[in-house]
C-alpha cells in the first residue's frame, strides 16, 4: 500500500486517515496547530441530514442584506477590498439561485446519509464512546413566514426520503417537557443526530497514534515542491516530506496551502462562536434551532453549547462580544426559562469555517496534479459531513469506486 500525507487534522483530515489506515495505507497528518484547537472541537455537534440546502440560496441574498447592518445578527461580511472577498461575493451571488438549490439537494443528502450511517458504525467500535444520540433535531420558529418556509422545506425533506414532522406548539412542548416555549411550532428532523465533538476528536486521535498513524503537531506547511503533474515533496521549514498521494485537509486554511501548488480554492472562513453552560437540570433533551435567530442549542456532556453567527472575514482573533449578546438574548425568546449568561471574552470559542461560494464541498482529485485530493470547503457542516469526507477519500486514493456520485463538490467546479 502507499503511503499518504494529509495537510490537516481537523475531523475531515482525521477521518481520511481513519479510512484510510483502516484500508492498509501508511498516514502522516501535518498540522500547524496542536490538533485540540479546530473547528471540529467547539462546533454544535450537530448530525444533519436536514441540510441539504447550501448556504448559497436565493433567500440568504436578501436575508444577509437585511442582517449586514444589525451588528447582532448572526450573519455579517466584514467590507473589505480584498480580491479574494469580492471574488467569492460574486461566485455566491451566481450560484444563489433555485436551481442550484434544486441540483444540490441530492448530493447533499447522500453524503449526509452516508456519513450519518458512518458515525452509528464508528460508535459501535471500541474506545468511541462519543455520546452519540439520535433523538432528532427541533427547528422552532415564531412567526407565521417562517413557519410557511419551514413546513415547505420538510415537505421538499419528505420528497428526498428524510424522516420529519411539522408540530404545533403542543407537540412541541410533549417533546420538551422541561422547557418554558414561547414558539409557534417546529419542524422535528427525525433524520438528524447528535454528539460531543471533543469525545469524537480525542477518541479518532487515541485510535491513529494507536494504529501507527504519525500526527505532527507543530508543522505549518511552508513549501511545495512539484515536478510536472505531481507533488514531490511538502516542506514545514527546512524538514522535507515525501508520500505519493496528499490530501488538502486544511479548513479554512486550504486556499494559502492550494496557492503555494498554483492551484486555487475559492474559500472564505466564516468565524462561528460558542461557550457552553453546566446543565444541572438536563432540561433540555433534543438539540433545537432557532430558526429567526439561526442559534444552535445542543445538549452534551451534562452541559449545554449555546452556538452561532458567521462572520466572513480573514483569519482574525477577534471576538465580537456583540455577536455572542445576539446568540444570548435570542434564547429566552424561545425559551422563558432558559437564560444563558453573557460568557467572558475569555470563555467564548472560536472557530472558522471553510464556507465556499456555492455552499457545497470539495471532494475530488485536484485537475492538474494528479497525486492531490482535495477535501475541505465543508462550510457549518464540517463534523456532520466529516466521516463520508473521510471514506470518499480513502475510496479515491485507493482507486475504488467512490460510495456516492461526487461530480457536484469537483474542487475544479469554479
Amino acid at each position: 500500500m502507499s503511503h499518504v500525507l494529509i495537510i490537516g487534522a481537523g475531523i475531515v483530515g482525521l477521518s481520511s486517515a481513519y479510512y484510510l489506515q483502516k484500508q492498509g495505507h501508511q498516514v502522516t497528518i501535518l498540522d500547524k496547530g496542536e490538533v485540540t484547537d479546530s473547528c471540529s472541537f467547539g462546533n454544535a455537534g450537530m448530525i444533519v441530514p436536514s441540510h441539504f440546502v447550501p448556504l448559497a440560496s436565493p433567500g440568504m441574498v436578501q436575508q444577509g442584506i437585511r442582517w449586514m447592518f444589525n451588528s447582532k445578527s448572526p450573519f455579517y461580511v466584514r467590507p473589505s477590498a480584498d480580491l479574494s472577498l469580492i471574488s467569492w461575493g460574486l461566485k455566491f451571488l451566481k450560484s444563489a439561485n433555485s436551481g442550484h438549490v434544486s441540483r444540490s439537494a441530492v448530493p447533499l443528502r447522500d453524503l449526509s446519509l452516508l456519513s450519518k450511517q458512518l458515525f452509528e458504525t464508528l460508535a459501535k467500535e471500541p474506545g468511541f464512546d462519543f455520546e452519540l444520540k439520535n433523538k432528532g433535531i427541533l427547528a422552532f420558529y415564531k412567526t407565521e413566514q417562517v413557519a410557511e418556509e419551514e413546513a415547505h422545506l420538510a415537505g421538499k425533506a419528505k420528497e428526498l426520503g428524510l424522516d420529519m414532522g411539522v408540530l404545533n406548539a403542543a407537540e412541541c412542548q410533549l417533546l420538551q417537557p422541561e422547557l418554558q416555549l414561547d414558539v409557534l411550532g417546529a419542524v422535528h428532523y427525525r433524520c438528524d443526530g447528535h454528539l460531543y465533538p471533543p469525545k469524537l476528536m480525542e477518541a479518532l486521535i487515541q485510535y491513529l497514534e494507536q494504529n501507527g498513524v504519525n500526527i505532527v503537531r507543530g508543522s505549518e506547511v511552508s513549501r511545495i515542491e512539484q515536478n510536472g503533474t505531481k507533488i514531490t515533496k511538502v516542506f514545514t521549514g527546512e524538514k522535507a516530506w515525501e508520500a505519493d498521494h496528499y490530501v488538502l485537509a486544511s479548513g479554512s486554511w486550504s486556499p494559502a496551502i492550494a496557492k503555494m501548488m498554483d492551484i486555487r480554492v475559492p474559500l472564505m472562513p466564516g468565524k462561528g462562536y460558542s461557550f457552553m453552560e453546566k446543565e444541572p437540570g438536563q432540561r433540555m433533551t433534543i438539540p433545537a434551532l432557532l430558526c429567526e435567530a439561526r442559534v444552535a442549542i445542543t445538549p452534551m456532556n451534562g452541559s449545554i453549547r449555546y452556538s452561532g453567527t458567521m462572520e466572513l472575514d480573514k483569519i482574525n482573533n477577534r471576538v465580537n462580544m456583540q455577536r455572542v449578546k445576539g446568540i444570548v438574548e435570542a434564547v429566552p425568546k424561545y425559551f422563558s426559562n432558559l437564560h444563558p449568561q453573557l460568557p467572558a471574552a475569555e470563555q467564548v470559542w472560536f472557530g472558522f469555517r471553510p464556507s465556499s461560494p456555492d455552499g457545497l464541498p470539495y471532494i475530488g482529485h485536484s485537475a492538474r496534479l494528479k497525486n492531490l485530493v482535495i477535501a475541505t470547503g465543508h462550510g457549518m457542516m464540517g463534523l456532520s459531513l466529516g466521516p463520508a469526507t473521510g471514506a470518499l477519500v480513502s475510496q479515491l486514493i485507493s482507486g475504488q469506486k467512490t460510495e456516492i456520485e461526487i461530480s457536484a463538490f469537483s474542487p475544479s467546479r469554479f
